[in-house]
Parts: structure tokens; sequence; C-alpha cells
């Protein structure tokens, strides 16, 4: 069965794209068939991926307004996976969405013919609760928070679990809190310390257990279009999110037999 992740917060530099594009590598790593979705216009998963987002056409903005198929968007990256590309263009694809009929649920309508192909959709949001960002709820399954342990972090985190909360209600009843991952973590900050045990407090086994730490490998990898992973695969970066990938199939193990996908 396809788990589908939507990696949303609001609050931008929480390392949202970092956790999307690294977390897809190692659970490629894993041996599981991973489609990355880059929903965000800057296009910073699709570069990350190694791929010119200037160059990617057709892209999520084509399948999004079904001037292509998402067969015809998919592209094949060095970290394994598969990768819808973004860019600018999803703005525009933002716009003209809003006139449609049933405008939040695109996405999920134009996945329905490919998604059983892969064991995970990882889909990297906006920086924003905007019409691209309710699609991605729309058609995932669960939504993994990142979130830098800061004060200011738990008031966005608020306001994302109200979002999550009506979508649930409202479009979505199989929509679930994933899980919160601290990203950026330095142990020797007393405030993210605080924050982090009010975030394990609050939220109990939805804290994930994998921290990431602050890595100066794990930021230089983007700039050679490279997941951690392929980057440096001793860093503690790329530590973090095999771990991570671990917690994400061990959860998905608990709750149901993992089935094989369509070949």
């Amino acid at each position: 069965m396809t788990r589908i992740i939507a990696i949303a917060n609001q609050k931008g530099g929480v390392g949202k794209t970092t956790t999307a594009v690294n977390l897809a590598a190692a659970l490629a790593d894993a041996q599981r068939k991973v489609l990355l979705i880059d929903l965000d216009p800057q296009g910073n998963a699709t570069m990350a991926s190694g791929v010119d987002k200037s160059q990617a056409k057709p892209n999520g903005c084509e399948a999004l307004l079904e001037e292509a198929t998402v067969e015809e968007c998919i592209v094949p990256t060095q970290g394994g996976f598969d990768l819808i590309p973004g860019n600018g263009d999803l703005t525009a694809a933002e716009v003209k969405l809003m006139d449609e009929i049933a405008r939040e649920t695109r996405l999920r309508q134009i996945l329905a013919p490919i998604v059983a192909r892969y064991h995970y959709v990882i889909i990297d949001c906006p920086p924003s609760l905007s019409l691209l960002t309710l699609n991605a709820l729309t058609a995932a399954q669960g939504v993994l928070v990142p979130m830098q342990c800061e004060y200011f972090a738990l008031e966005g985190l608020t306001a994302l679990m109200n979002t999550i909360k009506a979508v649930k209600t409202r479009i979505n009843p199989e929509l679930e809190l994933e899980g919160i991952l601290r990203t950026m973590y330095d142990v020797r900050n007393n405030l993210g310390n605080d924050v982090s045990n009010q975030l394990t407090k609050h939220f109990g086994e939805k804290v994930y257990r994998t921290v990431v730490p602050r890595n100066v490998r794990l930021a230089e990898a983007p700039s050679h279009g490279l997941p951690i992973s392929q980057y440096d695969r001793e860093s503690r970066g790329a530590i973090a999110y095999l771990g991570l990938a671990g917690e994400v199939i061990r959860r998905e193990r608990t709750k149901a037999p993992e089935s094989p996908v369509t070949p």
C-alpha cells in the first residue's frame, strides 16, 4: 500500500525541503520505490535533486492544469527516487485553479493512475497555507512537520494543526499527523531543549526520536544537486535522515502489513 506524506510547515527556513529530498533518498536507499513531488514554486527540492528547474518541462504545473500527464512529468534522479519537478510556473497554476471546480482535489486526481507504483510519495509543500498546500493535504494520508525548536515555531505549529484538523473534517478523513521532526537542533541551546521537551510532552509518540542536527555538510549538499546520503554518507546529517527513514518504515509496519507495489 502506498503512503503519501506531505512535508508541511508554513514557517520558512525550518528544513522542510531538506527533509523532503533527504527522506526520499533515504527511503530509496532502503529499497523503497519513492516519488518526490516539488509543489513549492521556489523549486528548491527540484534543484537539490540535481534537476534544473528552469529546464524542467513538463513539470508539476502542467500536470495540475492537465496540460500533460503525470507520467510525462516524472524524471529519475541520482538519489534513486523519481521526481515531479516544480518551479515558478506553479504560482500560475495556483491562480488558474482558483476558478476550477474541486480545485483542492486536483493533485489527488492526477496522481491516481500512478500512485500504486510507489511505496512512498513525498510532497514538498510551499511555506504557506496556500491552495497548493491544501492540494497536498487533500492528497496525503500523513503530514510530517519539520520544525526548529524555538518559541515562534510553536505558534506556527498550532495554526498548522488547526488546518490539518479542518482538512480532515471537511475533505480528507484519512489525513493525520505523521510526525514532528526536530531540525537544525543544537543541544547547547537551552531554549531548544525546553521547546523539545514541550513537544514530547504534548505530542508524545508523534515526535520522531530522530533529531536532525545543524550540519555544514547537510547545508552544502543542495548546491551540488545531491541528497546528503550521496554527498557525504558519513556526516551527522546523513545518519540522521537514514534514521528518520527507518522510523517512517517502522511506523508504517505497525499500521498495516507491507504490500508490493505495482511494477
